[in-house]
């Protein structure tokens, strides 16, 4: 049996730009912000792509978060995965 109240759903989650990799480690969940506004994603989101607009990324860890100030990106989401890809 399972212990829900320990285990905690998460997702892998990196943020990365084609010369450096900023985040990759698994998070509770990523928060942005596109043209229709602020999002979060979490463990057990459905497939999603959107174009981040500048704005500071929120990645909640179990017992930390960090922070990533972003002039705007493209974030891919699939299978409990958050890729985000900066100066493309």
């Amino acid at each position: 049996m399972v212990d829900t109240k320990s285990a905690e759903t998460t997702l892998k989650v990196k943020v990365a730009s084609p010369y450096q990799v900023y985040f990759d480690e698994p998070a509770l969940s990523i928060s942005g912000v596109n043209k229709t506004g602020p999002f979060d994603v979490l463990a057990g989101h459905h497939k999603f792509i959107t174009l981040l607009e500048p704005c500071e990324l929120l990645i909640r860890l179990k017992n930390d978060e960090r922070r990533i100030r972003i002039n705007g990106g493209l974030m891919h989401v699939k299978a409990d995965t958050a890729t985000v890809f900066l100066d493309i």
